[in-house]
């Protein structure tokens, strides 16, 4: 996932190729979460279910095989290109231990940031709020 400007400075300077690494070097181009292939589009129900082409078999969100009953209709079936980002798994940029980092395409990477983006929304909104009070009098 693109690094945001402002958060640039709390990477170090070899993140790309230390990102490269973990996602090319030890996990091979695929998810470590659920095993989805780098770059490669993939068919989904949404709720974490994708197509494996190279094993003919509908996986769970965890990369086991499961089954997906297809007579409630395609419809419910997206197509989505797979990107890997290396992730840290306890949210501190700073600790780049191989231990911390993780191969995870964009939907493992949002379930596991879910909680935290959670609670940084929360802290804006609130600090928003103060300074509203503090500066602009109480809200209506």
């Amino acid at each position: 996932m693109p690094i945001r400007r402002e958060h640039r400075f709390f990477y170090p300077i070899d993140w790309p190729q230390l990102s490269a690494v973990i996602r090319f070097g030890r996990a091979r181009g695929r998810c470590e979460a659920c095993g989805r292939p780098h770059g490669r589009f993939v068919y989904h129900t949404g709720d974490g279910r994708w197509w494996d082409d190279a094993a003919d078999v509908w996986r769970a969100p965890d990369g086991t095989v499961t089954v997906v009953d297809i007579s409630a209709g395609f419809a419910r079936v997206r197509r989505t290109r797979v990107v890997l980002a290396a992730a840290h798994r306890n949210h501190d940029t700073a600790d780049n231990r191989d231990a911390n980092l993780a191969a995870w395409c964009q939907r493992c990477h949002l379930e596991h940031d879910r909680p935290e983006h959670r609670r940084r929304r929360w802290r804006t909104l609130f600090q928003r709020k103060a300074g509203g009070d503090l500066f602009q009098g109480p809200y209506a």
